[in-house]
């Protein structure tokens, strides 16, 4: 062999152990662990890393069978990398468990290479294995949160759609498909709008490119009542809230929907029965008033029948005095009964179950009139009644009919709560508070109201009368609420009780 030859050698030889140093070494710092098994299993050669993750060294695998990390009942899946691995093929990142030589169970992600001699016979298999039982602790995290937020969105009773920056439904759950009709496979795919009447379905991606173009807010962040149209055609009414987030640059919008149907139907029967219990109210209030309305009505009718009994001994009488001084008790005689039919006309208006009606109306005027009903029979009690009103008052938007009923209880719960008492007043005040707002007062000089009632004085069936229903106060706060006011009970200075509330005027 000539001196260039042998240099040649010797270089290649040099490289070969280079070569495995540094081989060696890229393993031995490899943080997977790496083993080397032959074709019966045996650990041919085990790095530090392996022994880091599975806690034998190397001293105790070397020469050993490669079972020893294998965990119970893995027979069948050792038959089948062995079985891939001498038809030649690599096997990647197959996730499985080994196990520790404390016992507890490793998670890997197990890579497996053929290994084939320099004549290309296959002679074993390098097994690279990853430790994932921390990623599989946190997927299995994940996979829990995932499973219960879908059960909880799947269960609660708002619906939620997911679309895209297109308006492309992403995701449509169980209560969705219950109040829209709609399976999630017949819209997910396609575009939102589908769930809108018109004309908000024709207008909806004009409303999402705006708000992409501009970043002005209409609903998202907002919520607020529109309508949805279910997969039969029909519309409902439902309260919509937007909410949006940003996925890698992707924008997607989370609607969560609440079908307002039923609620609005409870809606409409509680008013249906608000009105029930202010017309039984009205008739309760009248039959108590009954014996003082025989008295009221009494009077003009006696008086007008006794006019009339003169007009005709004057007119029988036939001289010219005697018929103008009949012409005179005629027309007394058609006052009285003007009074008498004007007292029936305002029953008649208080009584009737009618729908709310709201006008703009006089506050003095509509005081007086109800006044003049809760007031029939509380002379003969000995009752007097002072009207305090300021001298210029603004027009009242109101429902007439629910004032007066409020006016009517106040008054006629002032003529009871005196019946026992020495000093029977009633004080009616008008005027504009501080804050600009109409202010009614009714006081008494009765005995007043005890702090413990006074506690609880309007929540229904709170009564202190022995026949009462104990509902009139809180319909008196419900109907005066609902005109934007306030109703209240303070004690009056002078002993009794005032019963205060607002009216906002009109501007």
């Amino acid at each position: 062999m000539d001196e260039n030859a042998q240099s040649s050698a010797a270089a290649r030889e040099r490289g070969h152990v280079l070569g495995a140093t540094y081989y060696k070494a890229m393993i031995e710092s490899s943080d997977d662990a790496i083993v080397g098994v032959s074709l019966d299993s045996i650990v041919m050669s085990w790095n530090r890393a392996a022994e880091r993750m599975f806690g034998y060294s190397a001293a105790e695998t070397v020469g050993q069978s490669v079972t020893v990390i294998a965990p119970p009942g893995s027979e069948n899946e050792s038959s089948y990398l062995l079985e891939r691995i001498k038809a030649g093929d690599r096997i990647e990142h197959f996730e499985t468990e080994r196990r520790h030589k404390d016992g507890h169970a490793v998670a890997i992600s197990l890579s497996v290479s053929p290994i084939f001699d320099d004549a290309g016979h296959l002679v074993g298999a390098t097994r690279i294995s990853r430790d994932v039982s921390g990623e599989r602790r946190i997927r299995l995290e994940l996979e829990e949160r995932e499973g219960l937020l879908r059960s909880i969105l799947e269960t609660i009773p708002d619906a939620m759609v997911v679309i895209d920056e297109r308006g492309i439904i992403q995701s449509f759950s169980a209560a969705a498909e219950q109040q829209f009709g709609f399976q999630a496979g017949e819209v997910c795919g396609r575009n939102v709008k589908m769930l809108m009447p018109s004309p908000h379905q024709e207008n909806h991606d004009d409303y999402l490119r705006h708000y992409m173009t501009t970043g002005e807010r209409h609903i998202i962040g907002i919520g607020r009542v529109v309508a949805g149209l279910r997969k039969d055609g029909n519309t409902f009414p439902m309260e919509l809230a937007v909410g949006e987030v940003n996925r890698g640059g992707r924008r997607l919008f989370t609607g969560f929907i609440r079908d307002l149907t039923q609620r609005q139907s409870a809606e409409r029967r509680i008013q249906e029965l608000q009105s029930e219990l202010l017309h039984i109210s009205r008739l309760t209030e009248m039959g108590q008033m009954a014996s003082g309305l025989a008295h009221e009505l009494n009077q003009p009718l006696t008086a007008g029948a006794n006019y009339l009994q003169a007009v005709r001994r004057l007119i029988e009488r036939g001289d010219e005095a005697s018929l103008a001084r009949a012409k005179a008790a005629a027309e007394s005689a058609a006052g009285q009964l003007t009074r008498a039919g004007e007292i029936i006309r305002r029953l008649r208006d208080f009584v009737k179950k009618a729908e709310p009606d709201r006008r703009e109306e006089n506050v003095v005027t509509l005081i007086e009139e109800a006044s003049g009903l809760a007031l029939i029979g509380a002379r003969e009690q000995g009752v007097t009644v002072r009207f305090e009103t300021a001298m210029e008052m603004p027009l009242a938007r109101v429902d007439k009919v629910q004032i007066q009923q409020v006016l009517v209880n106040l008054i006629r719960n002032a003529v009871e709560a005196m019946q026992a008492s020495p000093r029977r007043e009633i004080t009616i005040q008008t005027g504009l508070g501080d804050d600009g707002l109409i202010r009614i007062g009714v006081s008494d000089t009765g005995p007043g109201i005890s702090a413990q009632v006074m506690q609880r004085l309007f929540q229904p069936f709170v009564t202190t009368k022995p026949q009462g229903m104990g509902v009139g106060l809180s319909l008196c706060r419900a109907i005066i609420e609902a005109h934007d006011g306030r109703l209240w009970a303070e004690a009056n200075p002078g002993g009794g009780a005032i019963f205060r509330f607002t009216l906002p005027p009109v501007q």
